[in-house]
């Protein structure tokens, strides 16, 4: 049986849409694992106490058979094979790919948590999810993506503007609530 589950991406060690794109690329050559839909590309801030560099961050919908701990597995060797080094907490990266939401099943456990515990908090994760699914509800917090969003403080918004790459330059313009 199929479930819908949204992953989080993020990479802010250059190239990072190219590390974007190879995640999604080994997420999509895997035998249980179909992308649905993808979001715009968001240039973020970075959250924490490390001085880096900026993020490119993204939210995938896929459907699998996969049960969550073996698609969490699948995520690990994924950012491992990108060389995904876990040093700093919160630190650079090559790339981060986060289950964020399971099919609307509640998991806690020593290596998983569902939804993820900090979603309502991170705009970098909220703007790229609404634009997938605006009223998905999520289940811990029982709102709808769009009022997680909206209690945001517009600061957090600020931070997250939708990236393009235009004849190879790179632009960013503000997200727009």
């Amino acid at each position: 049986m199929m479930k819908s589950v949204y992953i989080a991406l993020g990479s802010n060690i250059q190239p990072r849409l190219n590390y974007l794109e190879q995640a999604m690329e080994q997420l999509s050559d895997h035998p249980n694992v179909r992308i649905i839909k993808q979001s715009s590309i968001y240039e973020t801030d970075p959250v924490g106490p490390v001085d880096q560099e900026q993020f490119l961050n993204m939210v995938i919908e896929i459907e699998t058979d996969l049960q969550p701990h073996h698609l969490l597995d699948v995520c690990q060797k994924i950012e491992s094979q990108l060389g995904r080094k876990r040093e700093i907490k919160w630190g650079p990266r090559t790339i981060d790919l986060d289950i964020i939401v399971y099919n609307q099943e509640n998991i806690e456990t020593e290596r998983l948590i569902l939804p993820h515990p900090r979603l309502h908090e991170r705009a970098f994760v909220l703007i790229p999810l609404s634009e997938l699914n605006d009223r998905l509800n999520i289940v811990h917090k029982d709102l709808p993506v769009s009022e997680l969003l909206a209690n945001l403080p517009v600061q957090d918004k600020e931070g997250v503007v939708i990236w393009e790459q235009t004849n190879g330059v790179n632009a960013s313009k503000p997200f727009e609530n």
